[in-house]
């Protein structure tokens, strides 16, 4: 029977030197928080049962296959929410919503005025929901670990700064919106129909 009190020793303990601990310590803070958003996403999606899309379930005429193409065909082209339909688009709502609720208003909300207006239903304001996915999207792009370090400066100037001002416009798509908190109102506003812009329906 061999003796196993004389093993040979394991290698060093990793240290890592003091000066870098406070990059590791700033590393760790942003990925327990996006692992905080990404738990809050999945409880919703996990809440809520998805049924198949009908484009997807095979039909008695069509080979599987064939299905399958042609359901890949029919999905959209891009991540704009707009081109999204069905489940898609309520799952990218709701994720959309909760990055507005928890991370935009309660930093860049301001106050709220006739000048500055902003509706609590802006999930049902087209280009609203436009606007900030597309916000969104450049968030979650300019400020991932990969980007480079002017990726947050970039998105407040090029993205955030110019979202707001046509959102939160006096004649922006929440014009018709009451900005009073003891009396909120909802409206979308009219827009041109198809025959008024010169276009055939």
């Amino acid at each position: 029977m061999s003796d196993t009190s004389k093993a040979t020793p394991g290698p060093e303990p990793f240290r890592v030197p003091d000066g870098d601990l406070d990059d590791l310590a700033s590393t760790l803070a942003k990925t327990m928080a996006e692992v905080r958003q990404h738990g809050v996403i999945l409880d919703r999606l996990g809440s809520e049962p998805v049924p198949a899309p009908a484009a997807l379930q095979p039909t008695d005429d069509v080979p599987d296959a064939e299905a399958a193409d042609s359901a890949q065909e029919d999905g959209p082209s891009s991540a704009f929410i707009l081109a999204l339909g069905g489940e898609a688009y309520a799952v990218e709502l709701a994720a959309l919503s909760d990055w507005v609720n928890y991370l935009l208003l309660p930093v860049y909300g301001r106050e709220i005025s006739t000048t500055r207006p902003w509706c609590a239903q802006w999930h049902k304001h087209p280009e609203a929901v436009a606007r900030l996915h597309a916000l969104w999207l450049a968030w979650q792009q300019l400020t991932d670990a990969e980007a480079c370090l002017s990726g947050p400066s970039t998105w407040h100037r090029d993205h955030l700064d110019q979202a707001l001002v046509h959102l939160r416009a006096a004649d922006g798509p929440f014009a018709a919106c009451t900005t009073s908190p003891t009396r909120p109102n909802h409206r979308v506003l009219a827009t041109p129909a198809p025959g008024q812009l010169g276009l055939s329906a």
